[in-house]
């Protein structure tokens, strides 16, 4: 049997009423999407440190260009193991923080002590273990807030929250991966000459930064937005009634031989657009250091002033994403949902790809105006088209599943990349980013295919909620 506590009706009650969440098919306000959605820019905040940091941390500490995929591998691995498992675990449970907000709590929790010592790690293994558990933790709170959604919205609100989720995480994204910079040349933080050869103060107090920011954001979501107790969130979403369960194990085999026809076509498109975005997490900063600033070791200012600079064209491109995330609606509305994230996808690529090209480190930043309408694309609307194919009491599994197809492509990358950077790129950097875009041109093709959901490509509803909120806003 699943487990689930069950909570009196008056335990679990908002303070503010603007919070609380309405029964079945009323819109939330635009403050209760805010609240909602908040912890989601805490968590990601964590997640633009890791990724615009971690590869150099791991240089700083030693490792070799050819080692950094294997050392990556436990952000795939952990997002394979949790991110099913939290997910059908939130979707069981009960208690008085309700189904989903015990998990973003705890996760918040870890990952806020993971970012504080990371930085600090007296060896490479010793930041490979807090990697993990920073990634874990991350992975336990983001999971469930892919579900909130499904949960807490009227079906034609959906896109919309998807949409609202992807301006947090841009937002959240050019913050964290300026801020080294911000800290160095806005605020006087200076590494001495005798300290290059360990972890810049300005990446450090980065990560103490953004412990606080990730479980700051969080916990205001847990206060400001409740759920329904079970009698309650079953009598307004009858379909969202649990099954019976045959246990962990069986439920999610079952839900994977069961996998809707566009789950299953959406899987490739995943697979080939991340296996992309995962060559700019591995090789970014250190490309642009190497390649564009010509570093020749990580003990030099001319690499930390690279990696600052690569922070700075990953802010740019999660700017992009925040601003074109508030164009998406109104685009799916005129294109459909999949030409959309086909035409993103490409722009990805072409951004990428042109990286080939350019030797100037002003000019590094225009690619990065594609990379962040691909990434904007790629935070939502697969989402999108996702959801309403779910059958609803399933709907956190399923969530936990489909980020198989984020962290399989990421696994490939992890236990390849290496031979390849060795036998094939003769380690040069920047040839791993480029072949990244080619992946997700291929997911833009891919993404012809798939077959959704006659009322996901009809999203006029969505479309003017969106415009009314942002009126209020």
């Amino acid at each position: 049997m699943p487990f689930m506590i069950t909570v009196g009706q008056g335990i679990d009650k908002p303070g503010n009423t603007d919070t609380s969440v309405p029964k079945k098919d009323h819109k939330l306000s635009f403050w209760q999407l805010w609240n909602m959605s908040f912890g989601f820019f805490g968590i990601q905040f964590g997640w633009g440190l890791q990724m615009a940091n971690t590869s150099s941390i791991f240089e700083h500490l030693g490792a070799r260009v050819h080692q950094l995929p294997l050392l990556w591998l436990a952000a795939p691995l952990t997002g394979l193991i949790v991110q099913p498992i939290i997910g059908y675990l939130s979707d069981h449970t009960w208690g008085p923080l309700g189904r989903r907000r015990p998990y973003f709590l705890v996760g918040a929790i870890a990952g806020s002590v993971a970012l504080i010592l990371m930085p600090n790690a007296p060896s490479l293994w010793m930041a490979v273990g807090l990697l993990w558990i920073l990634d874990t933790s991350a992975n336990v709170s983001m999971t469930p807030f892919r579900s909130f959604v499904g949960d807490l919205l009227p079906e034609e609100q959906r896109t919309l929250g998807f949409t609202i989720q992807g301006i947090f995480h841009g937002l959240a994204g050019v913050i964290a991966s300026a801020l080294p910079w911000l800290l160095h040349h806005g605020f006087g933080v200076i590494e001495s000459q005798e300290n290059f050869h360990t972890v810049p103060m300005a990446v450090k107090l980065s990560f103490y930064i953004g412990a606080l920011i990730f479980l700051g954001s969080v916990v205001w979501t847990v206060i400001t937005t409740t759920e329904l107790p079970p009698e309650e969130f079953e009598a307004a979403h009858p379909q969202m009634i649990q099954p019976h369960s045959n246990g962990m194990v069986s439920d999610i085999g079952i839900a994977l031989r069961e996998m809707p026809l566009t789950m299953r076509q959406l899987a490739w498109v995943q697979f080939c657009s991340w296996f992309g975005m995962f060559c700019v997490f591995l090789y970014f900063p250190p490309a642009i250091a190497h390649n564009i600033f010509g570093a020749t070791s990580e003990g030099t200012l001319l690499y930390t002033t690279g990696i600052e600079w690569a922070g700075l064209c990953i802010a740019m491109y999660n700017g992009v994403c925040c601003l074109f995330s508030f164009i998406l609606p109104k685009l799916t509305q005129q294109i459909s949902l999949k030409r959309t994230h086909s035409l993103c996808l490409m722009s990805g690529a072409l951004g990428l790809c042109s990286l080939l090209w350019i030797h100037n480190q002003y000019v590094l930043l225009l690619p990065m105006i594609g990379v962040g309408i691909a990434w904007a694309s790629m935070l939502s609307l697969p989402y999108a088209m996702l959801v309403n194919v779910l059958p609803a009491s399933k709907s956190g599994l399923y969530m936990g599943i489909f980020n198989f197809f984020i962290v399989l492509p990421e696994i490939v990358a992890a236990l390849g990349l290496g031979w390849i950077m060795s036998h094939i790129f003769a380690e040069n950097r920047l040839a791993a980013v480029i072949l990244g875009g080619g992946f997700m041109m291929i997911a833009a093709v891919l993404t012809q295919r798939v077959q959704t959901h006659p009322e996901t490509e009809n999203p006029d509803s969505t479309q003017k909620t969106f415009e009314s909120l942002v009126s209020m806003h």
